[in-house]
């Protein structure tokens, strides 16, 4: 079973991608889902997370608060590393021993991993290649805007990850998401054909 990664800056695309992935039949891990898994309470990581960053993350229902976690890892380098090191290993385990269920099970041909660290994470490395979606930075901002976030909060993020051009250097495919909703779906439905004609799938 081929394993590919699907990786794209903040708000650039990748879970539209992986959305329509989806619909033409493969199979997507979400790597942020699995996170917010790993955080709840009674799961392996919510303990060391609150321990790490104050109790006061955690409400009254146990829950932490995402939303305050991440504006304390966001404005310091060394707090994000933490809550990575805390989270990544965990995330890499799930994810592998899934991949490795499929590739035993025989169903799949072929997998994808979305994952906004892909590349930082080290996953890349043991993935068989690597898409990622990508559009301008002026529209990541206005993305994030529309979401709610500052200027600032915006911008602290994507400074968090690999630069796009990096990730694109990187790529053994790229979807430009910067179009419409029909042309991003006309360039996965091109990926999809060009696997298919590789007989990947």
């Amino acid at each position: 079973m081929l394993k590919l990664g699907l990786t794209g800056g903040i708000a650039s695309g990748k879970s539209v991608v992986a959305a329509i992935l989806r619909e033409l039949g493969f199979p997507v891990l979400d790597a942020d889902s699995i996170s917010h898994k790993l955080m709840e309470p009674g799961q392996t990581a919510h303990n060391e997370i609150v321990q790490s960053f104050g109790a006061d993350l955690a409400g009254s229902s146990g829950r932490i608060d995402r939303h305050k976690l991440a504006a304390i890892v966001f404005a310091d380098p060394a707090k994000l590393a933490k809550l990575n090191s805390i989270l990544h290993p965990r995330v890499d385990q799930i994810i592998f021993n899934q991949l490795d269920d499929w590739q035993k099970s025989g169903d799949h041909a072929a997998a994808f991993v979305e994952a906004a660290l892909l590349i930082e994470a080290g996953m890349a490395a043991r993935l068989d290649g690597m898409v990622v979606a990508w559009c301008t930075p002026e529209q990541q901002l206005d993305r994030l805007h529309a979401r709610g976030m500052s200027e600032t909060e915006a911008l602290r993020r994507i400074a968090a990850q690999l630069p796009i051009q990096e990730k694109i250097k990187r790529a053994d495919y790229t979807i430009d998401c910067s179009g419409t909703l029909e042309e991003t779906r006309s360039q996965v439905e091109s990926l999809a054909a060009t696997l298919r004609k590789k007989q990947i799938i």
